[in-house]
């Protein structure tokens, strides 16, 4: 198997902040929802690879995998609220969500890391066609998503940038 391309840092290019999101998980909460009998949840969340990744983490700070998942999962919450953000002002007014948040596969959202673990964003499938089609060409690629993850006792926490063209350049979105 091959390691996966890593994402590429936010593009200097691209420093206009366009959406900000922040989001907050309680640990407690999200391990409770993992551990109940028969629940797919993690499986549908989450990635192989960020599953993967928490119980890594996990093992070497002898901390619990749903410390990291729910970081994780703050990052994909906090990605949709900087995505929504983002279309508002590329549409330069209001639009209607391009995915209902109940249509979102968040399995098309990932959070990936380089070998120092750093956070990026990976986006596919859908959830990246949308974004492309709201925000322009190229929208869904790693560097023009700026994320940082952080967690302390029982609450994790994440805030997601979408970056956009710098200044003097344009913006490719569609009104």
């Amino acid at each position: 198997m091959t390691a996966p391309t890593l994402p590429d840092p936010p593009d200097p290019a691209h420093a206009t902040v366009l959406g900000a999101g922040v989001d907050l998980v309680h640990v407690p909460g999200l391990s409770e929802q993992l551990d109940i009998p028969g629940t797919v949840f993690a499986e549908r969340a989450f990635t192989v690879r960020e599953r993967r990744e928490a119980l890594r983490r996990a093992q070497e700070s002898g901390s619990h995998p749903s410390v990291h998942l729910a970081a994780r999962w703050a990052a994909k919450e906090a990605l949709v609220k900087a995505w929504s953000q983002a279309a508002n002002a590329v549409a330069a007014r209001a639009v209607a969500p391009v995915i209902a948040p109940e249509a979102v596969m968040w399995q098309h959202i990932e959070v990936v890391t380089d070998r120092w673990g750093r956070p990026g964003m990976r986006l596919s499938s859908r959830v990246a066609q949308a974004i492309d089609d709201s925000l322009g060409a190229g929208a869904c690629d790693p560097g023009r998503w700026a994320v940082s993850l952080t967690h302390e006792g029982d609450w994790a926490a994440a805030i997601v940038l979408c970056l956009g063209p710098g200044p003097g350049e344009r913006a490719g979105g569609r009104g």
